[in-house]
């Protein structure tokens, strides 16, 4: 059986795939077998729980975007190896501040995220000595 249905919290949460018996309702975990005590229509009534068809992958395009793992290394990664360190900084920095600026009138809290995934890697370049 293949899961025909995805549900989740919230934004932060990952989609969890569930086969639906559209006959009686049953919701039933695609990956634990885990059978939910409610059934579909208490999923879709919930205002707390977002639902989707299913789709067999998400792209995450925050951390690991398809189009930037083309080649044997991450982009990022090349781009690290080919600027100076200071180089690398500053390209991070500024797209810490174009993610910031962008993310009210583009992508929202994806924007805020990829921010937070610069400032994070900003983090790992900066060590103590450098402040």
């Amino acid at each position: 059986m293949t899961p025909n249905y995805q549900w989740k919290w919230d934004d932060l949460c990952n989609w969890i795939d569930v086969t639906v018996d559209y006959t009686t309702g049953q919701v039933t975990e695609f990956d634990t077998g885990y059978v939910y005590p409610t059934n579909w229509s208490s999923f879709e009534d919930n205002p707390d729980i977002d639902t989707r068809p299913f789709r067999l992958e998400d792209e995450d395009k925050v951390n690991s975007p398809s189009h930037y793992g083309q080649g044997s290394i991450e982009c990022i990664e090349y781009i690290e190896d080919f600027l100076t360190r200071e180089e690398f900084i500053g390209y991070l920095r500024g797209n810490i501040a174009k993610y910031l600026h962008r993310w009210r009138y583009k992508n929202g809290l994806e924007d805020l995220k990829k921010a937070q995934w610069y400032q994070n890697k900003l983090i790992e370049v900066v060590d103590d000595d450098d402040l």
